[in-house]
């Protein structure tokens, strides 16, 4: 049986108290008996008292020793553990980079032979353009003396010869023929190169994502405790059709984009050979009534796949991150089609979404836009933000649109169709553009579309 702490001070402290206490001296002829004096018993209860809660105290401070010594050990596994797992997660890390950087150098060669290639067929090119313009010039020359021996003298040497001039002409032919065979040929060659090339842009916008995203998550990870989930970051939502497009998206349809600042939404990407434009406005058949409020037009209504209004906040979210370009495709009545090109910025919701129009339009027609350089505010029936004081052109012209003047443009009026109605004042409020087909014809579809600037560069 174990003995306590606290008992075995006790007994120490009595014992060594109990051998101060002399002996009675012995041998003395006088035989006298001195006093002898003994520690008095209150001091040896004050004595064995302390020692015992000094004893205590000191058994409660081992114990709390113990236990922090555990919460220690147990701590230092757990930190064991986390630093064998980032271990694993940082080699695993190096060795996507280096696949990552091994897939980049593989594309680049790609790249150089394609270059090559196109090189190759350029040259190829224009050795044919440069061969086929010496066979035109032999040609013209043939055809001049099988005209000399068609219109020569006499009916008999002309006769004589023009077996041999139908003979040269029919090789002539076969010749412009394989001219022709060849020219074609190389365009299915520079088509072939150009989806090519687009394919590795798209690989090499998605390598430094993927690049991103690694670096992203390795931030990520390392805060990360080690009894934690890892998980991969999502890819990020494209800001527009273009980005799209860039990384291999051509067929157009609907896609949602997620702008710099702003919640996803849907929209319609028309992806042409150049990139992908985001279309904002559409009309063809009359299905939608754009003689909506002001509400209406700031969120967009219709259908994406008919006739619709994509909003104009949603437009401003798209086009404020950097320099735009607003196409505008209209077509008539007899399917007759024309595009003009503007370089825009459109403002936000303090300043009512004017629009400004950056530089001259490209394109054959003349600007049915205001250019003000201040830009021209968004105006709709119940909010009159036009430049008319005495006139609401919104509520006269029917539909939402950046009025300056009421008379030179209104891709939101109504849609009539054919036949437009008579009374000049019912024609006035229908969908025009001023600068081709008049001011009172009503045209039959319009499409308006925006996109980086840079794809202009591409077409």
């Amino acid at each position: 049986m174990k003995v306590p702490l606290a008992n075995l001070l006790c007994i120490t402290v009595l014992a060594s108290s109990g051998t101060s206490f002399p002996l009675e001296r012995r041998g003395a002829a006088t035989g006298k008996e001195k006093r002898v004096q003994y520690a008095a018993w209150d001091d040896v209860n004050v004595l064995a008292h302390g020692l015992l809660q000094l004893g205590q105290g000191l058994k409660e401070h081992v114990d709390k020793t113990k236990g922090q010594v555990r919460d220690i050990s147990i701590k230092m596994k757990v930190f064991n553990v986390t630093i064998s797992e980032l271990g694993k997660l940082t080699q695993q890390l190096q060795e996507d980079s280096e696949a990552l950087k091994a897939k980049a150098q593989s594309l680049e060669e790609r790249e150089n032979v394609v270059l090559n290639v196109s090189m190759d067929l350029r040259e190829k090119t224009e050795e044919l353009l440069k061969d086929r313009k010496k066979d035109h010039e032999r040609m013209n020359k043939l055809e001049e003396k099988v005209d000399g021996l068609i219109q020569g003298d006499g009916l008999e040497a002309a006769n004589g010869n023009y077996s041999n001039a139908r003979t040269i002409q029919w090789m002539l032919e076969a010749q412009n023929k394989r001219i022709d065979d060849l020219v074609e040929r190389i365009k299915q060659q520079q088509e072939k190169m150009d989806k090519q090339n687009v394919r590795i842009r798209t690989l090499q916008n998605q390598i430094h994502m993927n690049s991103e995203r690694s670096s992203l998550k390795r931030e990520d990870d390392v805060h990360l405790n080690a009894s934690s989930e890892q998980r991969d970051s999502p890819v990020a939502m494209a800001s527009d059709c273009h980005e799209l497009f860039l990384r291999g998206e051509t067929t157009s349809g609907l896609f949602t984009i997620q702008p710099t600042d702003s919640e996803p939404f849907e929209v319609f990407c028309e992806m042409t050979p150049e990139g992908g434009w985001t279309v904002i406005q559409r009309r063809q058949d009359g299905s939608v009534d754009f003689d909506q409020l002001w509400q209406s037009y700031q969120t967009g209504f219709g259908n994406l796949n008919g006739e619709f209004w994509l909003g104009l906040e949603k437009i401003h979210s798209v086009s404020k991150g950097g320099y735009y370009i607003l196409k505008v495709q209209f077509s008539d009545w007899r399917d007759e089609v024309q595009t003009i090109n503007y370089p825009f910025r459109l403002n936000g919701e303090e300043s009512s979404y004017s629009l400004r129009i950056l530089g001259s339009p490209a394109g054959n027609l003349e600007s049915s836009l205001s250019t003000e350089t201040s830009g021209v505010p968004f105006s709709t029936r119940d909010k009159d933000n036009d430049q008319k004081n005495d006139l609401n052109c919104a509520k006269q012209l029917s539909g939402g649109w950046w009025f300056s003047n009421c008379g030179r443009s209104n891709l939101n009026g109504r849609y009539f169709v054919t036949p437009a109605p008579k009374q000049r004042h019912q024609r006035k409020q229908g969908v025009f553009w001023k600068t081709w087909r008049g001011r009172y014809y009503p045209l039959k579809t319009t499409t308006m579309m925006i996109a980086p600037a840079e794809i202009e560069n591409k077409s």
